[in-house]
């Protein structure tokens, strides 16, 4: 197993973990923390995909996406995280669901 398999499994494998946990889990911030690590994942897998042969130069491309894309996360967390924050200012929950539910995941 090459090391670009490694890294293309190990980036499959954490964007299943992330998707799992957006749908699985009420609480926000659990799913903002789901978000990046499904976007990890997907980064790890452009990363593998860059990779072309022993002793050849990467792909500079996918790198280049990559870097925009960890910008861009930041940003969307930022912005997630502060919606967030005044969600539970206002209505005085930071979870999805009904007015009598209580969020379901501890």
């Amino acid at each position: 197993m090459t090391v670009a398999v490694f890294y293309a499994i190990a980036g499959v494998a954490l964007a299943g973990l992330g998707l799992f946990a957006l749908f699985a889990r009420a609480h926000l911030v659990r799913k903002i923390l789901a978000l990046n690590v499904l976007s990890s994942g997907v980064f790890m897998v452009f990363v593998a995909l860059a990779y072309r042969a022993p002793g050849a130069a990467p792909d500079p491309v996918p790198h280049a996406m990559v870097l925009t894309g960890i910008v861009v996360s930041v940003s969307a967390t930022a912005v997630a995280l502060v919606l967030t924050s005044r969600l539970e200012a206002q209505t005085g929950r930071a979870y999805l669901g009904e007015d009598g539910d209580q969020g379901g995941d501890q």
